[in-house]
């Protein structure tokens, strides 16, 4: 049995974070009930139809998803000892949480430019709260991902580690199933 084995046989390391994605499923729930409370209750614009762009979100989404697959291929390289592969998968997630991210930052310039700011109304305010919360988890995991990655280049990171590789890759695709409630919610559901 591992050090960090429960009386269940279970990682209490894997355990604990599931409590904390939990917690994080509460904060999410929170401000997507805000956004739905909210929606359509704008006085004045720019509204979700005038300024939301579809298909470039669309593919910052498909570019989301690919990084869970990345993360899936890096997790099963790095539990069989393919360290090779394990670096490259780690690399390839990260960078394309860092090309959703540049895609949020160019749509938050976008919409500024067309007059949509946090305080413009409350369509602004609850999008750019959510997307923005959203986008700073998404930021703790790129940067979980190249910390792992800059331990593995440095040879700190092994089949012997796989849990923690592990438990990264629970908080990243935690990040991407909110990503695919957001996207439904606020870019699809009009």
């Amino acid at each position: 049995m591992s050090t960090h084995a429960g009386s269940m046989g279970l990682d209490s390391r894997k355990m604990a974070f599931w409590a904390f994605i939990g917690s994080e499923c509460l904060l999410f729930a929170s401000l997507i009930s805000t956004y739905l409370v909210y929606k359509g209750k704008s006085l004045n614009g720019p509204y979700p139809h005038e300024i939301l762009n579809i298909p470039f979100t669309s593919f910052s989404t498909f570019d989301l998803l690919m990084s869970s697959l990345a993360m899936v291929l890096a997790l099963s390289a790095i539990q069989r000892g393919d360290m090779r592969q394990g670096k490259r998968w780690l690399f390839v997630t990260a960078l394309l949480g860092l090309i959703f991210l540049g895609g949020q930052v160019w749509e938050f310039n976008h919409f500024a430019h067309q007059g949509l700011g946090l305080t413009t109304n409350l369509f602004g305010s609850t999008f750019y709260v959510l997307t923005g919360t959203h986008g700073a988890h998404v930021t703790v995991g790129v940067t979980w991902l190249l910390t792992l990655w800059v331990q593995a280049l440095r040879g700190k990171l092994g089949p012997a580690q796989a849990m923690t590789v592990e438990i990264a890759g629970l908080y990243w695709h935690f990040v991407d199933v909110v990503w695919i409630v957001i996207f439904t919610v606020v870019y699809l559901i009009q």
